[in-house]
């Protein structure tokens, strides 16, 4: 590319114009790219809502968690009992 040091007035005043036209012609693109990215935003926050409320109806469906009663919670609490250890006598033998 030119350095625009270099050039005359005439010349830069002809990049200027050129750059303009540039610009102009590019408008639609960049318009259309616009729109598509606003859509696909639009599409992304829809999704999202819909996947918001159905986790909600999911949660109001389902079935609610039964608390544990205090009798429940005394026994968890209580260390199991140990097992009776059965002792059984030897007899002595003589030798």
């Amino acid at each position: 590319m030119e350095n625009p040091e270099n050039l005359s007035p005439e010349e830069l005043t002809a990049k200027k114009e050129e750059m303009l036209q540039f610009y102009k012609e590019s408008m639609p693109y960049l318009e259309a790219q616009l729109n598509y990215e606003k859509m696909l935003s639009d599409i992304d926050e829809m999704r999202l809502k819909r996947t918001h409320i159905q986790m909600q109806y999911a949660q109001m469906m389902a079935p609610p968690e039964e608390d544990p009663t205090d009798e429940e919670m005394m026994r968890a609490a209580e260390p199991p009992m140990p097992k009776p250890v059965s002792k059984k006598r030897k007899l002595k033998t003589e030798a």
